[in-house]
């Protein structure tokens, strides 16, 4: 049995599904969906069950409980290669034995009818075209960079004309510069083939950067799904905060709940003032939670100079204790007092009107009271 496309569904659909292994809960009771033509991310850290999501959607594990539809039509019994989707692997999985086009061109060859010759090379050469490698189709993959494996990959993936791109950590094994690279022509790509793509990674940076929705995951359950925006900027609880992004927190118990303002008091009795995540929804006075502020937007300034200074709602005294320079920006950590650790995010702008910081400079740091969130325990 193949499956055929509903126009009228998701791509994707996960239906209260469960995957164990023994007792090992791989993926437990997820309900999503996801839209025809998304770029859609999973991420977490190792064992949150995102790499067993792709598997189910791929063909590789059945559900132990729950139902996976791909354009409508239950996949439940569908073996891999009778589904409409395709895996590109961190590791690319080309032959070595073959040239470049005859590994794209080696899925139409095991078609039943087969397609003419030169049917098969009309469109290898235009899927050597999309990825942008023209001409590199009699090369071996020895002779490819890893940017290039990386092309041919997706190449082999594409050449089937899938519903659906799995893409399970391609980028990986690629260095920081060729893998920003690679990000941007993987959106450009998907852009174009207008296909679905979901991607599994452990890389908030790479989630962030590239997907129109990504879905958090912890124990197997999803935490909170939304655009990078949305997580980024509301999280739903500290773990979505910490994970995605960097983060400072201050731990306290909720004294005080006024409509978008909440108060929360600290160990040491001083109180600190967030707003609420629109996601958030279980805050209560006497509750354990934490304010969040995001490195970026906390403001240096002189020593023992006052919030009305510093144009914040509040200033606290610190001093340097790292310093790392990262061209658009530096990045400074801050034993500021009754906090401990603070890390600050300073743009290169407002470094050079500033004059910049040397690390053991006597400092404070502020910040104002609607760029930090109050959140509640994970």
């Amino acid at each position: 049995m193949s499956v055929s496309h509903s126009t009228d569904s998701p791509d994707i659909r996960f239906d209260r599904v469960t995957k164990r292994y023994g007792d090992v809960v791989a993926v437990d009771s997820v309900s999503l969906s996801v839209a025809r033509g998304e770029f859609f991310s999973f991420l977490g850290p190792s064992g949150c069950g995102k790499t067993t999501s792709l598997r189910l959607i791929a063909g590789f594990d059945q559900p132990t409980q729950g139902n996976v539809h791909i354009g409508g039509v239950s996949v439940i019994g569908v073996p891999p290669h009778k589904r409409p989707v395709n895996m590109v692997f961190q590791h690319y999985a080309l032959f070595p034995h073959m040239n470049v086009a005859d590994n794209i061109g080696y899925g139409l060859r095991q078609r039943t009818p087969k397609p003419s010759k030169s049917e098969i090379s009309k469109r290898v050469d235009e899927i050597l075209a999309m990825v942008q490698m023209s001409g590199y189709g009699k090369r071996r993959s020895w002779e490819l960079s890893g940017g290039q494996q990386q092309r041919g990959g997706l190449a082999t993936a594409l050449i089937n004309r899938p519903t659906v791109l799995l893409l399970d950590e391609p980028l990986a094994a690629l260095d920081r510069k060729l893998r920003r690279d690679m990000q941007i022509e993987l959106q450009t790509l998907q852009r174009d083939v207008g296909i679905t793509f979901i991607l599994v990674t452990h890389d908030q940076e790479e989630a962030l950067s590239m997907s129109d929705r990504i879905c958090i995951m912890r124990d197997g359950q999803v935490v909170q799904s939304g655009s990078p925006r949305e997580l980024y900027d509301q999280p739903i609880n500290l773990y979505v905060a910490d994970f995605v992004g960097k983060t400072n927190f201050i731990a306290g118990s909720v004294t005080n709940i006024n409509g978008r303002s909440v108060t929360i008091q600290d160990e040491n009795g001083r109180t600190f003032i967030g707003s609420p995540s629109a996601s958030s929804t279980k805050l209560s006075v006497g509750a354990p939670a934490s304010i969040a502020i995001r490195p970026e937007m906390i403001v240096l300034g002189a020593h023992n100079a006052k919030a009305a200074e510093l144009d914040t709602d509040l200033a606290v005294n610190g001093r340097i204790k790292n310093r790392i320079f990262l061209g658009e920006h530096t990045e400074y950590l801050v034993d500021a007092e009754g906090l401990g650790d603070v890390l600050v995010l300073s743009p290169k702008h407002v470094e050079s009107a500033q004059g910049g910081f040397e690390l053991g400079d006597a400092i404070a740091i502020g910040w104002k009271n609607d760029t930090a969130l109050a959140l509640e325990d994970s």
